[in-house]
């Protein structure tokens, strides 16, 4: 675990001091679950799942903040699970997804989610066109009911290819009034109505909390960032955590501390849930 600055050690120790009503969001993917080709093969760290019990132990909540459909997310991350384990401790595993859209809870464990976003059918209607434009049509497009991803990760040359459909999406969504939100070899178009940001104030407003600690790692994070720097300017305890990479750095210099991914963040917990006890 390794803390930016002083500031940043003060900052997790008022975290420590308020434990009990502190919520700690995590992303999902490069957070609690490495980074794979196929997103359908993430699967959350075989560690997790015991982290996560222990952690919701000494902490007043504890909530999974993903671009992931909330289903999808459960049904990899061995979520439900988890869910009914914390559940029987007496506390409550959230999980919001598609970017705060759709929640699920392990007191109501079932998806809520609302419609889709007017312009996403013709978006996906004249996506097969700027795919072609870009040279990239063998990019794998992930449908995900609210939004579309985009990966490049499986094609020869992800970064090229990237870059050169980047400016294309992102003018297509504008012409259909939606959000682009790029991540790590992933470009991602959904609504602009939600993003982490609105679900980290939602979610410290629901349990009124007293701290809050954000991990993740790539810019599909960076309004969930802004969100909790928006709740220290307001008098909260709040630790700031980026789960590093070689491909993505862009939350490193905004962090109070950086850890070599997902094994990383699972050790600040163990080392957080030690701490509070």
């Amino acid at each position: 675990m390794e803390f930016t600055s002083a500031e940043a050690r003060s900052r997790y120790d008022e975290v420590v001091a308020v434990a009990a009503r502190t919520v700690v969001g995590l992303d999902f993917d490069g957070t609690l679950a490495p980074i794979v080709a196929d997103p359908e093969a993430a699967h959350i760290h075989p560690e997790a799942h015991r982290v996560l019990v222990d952690l919701a132990d000494v902490v007043g909540a504890v909530a999974v903040i993903t671009g992931r459909p909330a289903r999808q997310a459960v049904a990899l991350g061995g979520l439900d699970e988890v869910g009914e384990e914390i559940a029987a401790r007496g506390h409550e595993l959230h999980v919001f997804g598609q970017y705060g859209n759709e929640r699920w809870s392990s007191s109501q464990p079932y998806v809520r989610t609302p419609l889709p976003p007017h312009g996403l059918a013709s978006f996906q209607r004249d996506l097969p066109r700027e795919l072609r434009a870009a040279g990239v049509q063998d990019a794998f497009v992930e449908e995900k009911g609210l939004a579309v991803a985009v990966h490049t990760r499986r094609l020869d040359d992800p970064e090229t290819a990237f870059r050169a459909l980047l400016p294309r999406l992102r003018a297509l969504a504008t012409r259909h009034d939606l959000m682009l939100e790029p991540g790590r070899n992933v470009i991602e178009v959904r609504s602009a109505g939600m993003h982490k940001g609105i679900a980290v104030h939602q979610l410290a407003a629901r349990i009124q909390a007293g701290g809050f600690l954000f991990a993740g790692d790539d810019l599909g994070d960076v309004e969930a960032f802004d969100a909790v720097e928006e709740l220290a300017d307001s008098g909260l305890a709040t630790l700031l955590v980026c789960s590093a990479s070689e491909e993505e750095s862009a939350l490193a210099e905004r962090a109070d501390v950086v850890v070599p991914g997902p094994e990383g963040v699972l050790e600040l917990l163990r080392q957080l849930t030690a701490d509070a006890s």
